[in-house]
């Protein structure tokens, strides 16, 4: 399973047997925590069913980058706005690697930045795709010690890709990705 989805999945599993536990005690409580539950299986089977589509989502094939991340912020459980400025689309593959570079990135945020709010932006600058996320999280983001943005890194790298991440601790983090443009 995909990181976020499998994430998703054992997060569900523990809210619910906490609810479980509360059940007698706090009534109330524990209706709240499998409410919440009930919209966390929503989101990992809409996780699933991108899955199962295959390496492209259908929107992202349909309607392009712009719609497929749109999708994905809606998605998030931090509210993201999602900005994308591009006059025409690159390379399927290149997509494809945005997509999935910012889905990593949003999964990050919702996992571990105990942000507000974030914030996607996709622009073209000269033979370069160029993506930036935000978030006013905590802060303390970094490639280092076999992270998972350590190997989202070497998998931009392996595509002439770059990956950039400013995270001081306390925050806002900024990660900004470069791709070649390949259109």
């Amino acid at each position: 399973l995909h990181d976020g989805a499998q994430a998703r999945l054992v997060a569900l599993a523990m809210d619910l047997g906490l609810a479980k536990e509360k059940l007698e005690e706090d009534p109330e409580a524990a209706a709240r925590m499998v409410d919440e539950a009930h919209g966390e299986v929503k989101l990992a089977l809409q996780e699933l069913r991108d899955l199962a589509r295959g390496i492209h989502p259908a929107i992202l094939t349909d309607r392009g980058l712009g719609p497929a991340l749109s999708a994905l912020a809606a998605r998030c459980t931090v509210p993201v706005t999602a900005e994308v400025d591009l006059a025409a689309r690159p390379a399927p593959a290149i997509e494809g690697i945005a997509y999935f570079t910012v889905s990593e990135l949003l999964q990050n945020i919702s996992k571990h930045s105990r942000a507000a709010t974030a914030r996607v932006d996709v622009w073209r600058s000269a033979d370069r795709l160029m993506l930036q996320v935000w978030d006013d999280g905590r802060g303390g983001a970094s490639t280092s010690g076999g992270s998972g943005l350590a190997g989202l890194a070497e998998r931009l790298e392996s595509v002439d890709g770059l990956l950039l991440v400013d995270s001081p601790a306390g925050g806002p983090t900024t990660v900004t990705a470069e791709l070649p443009w390949r259109a």
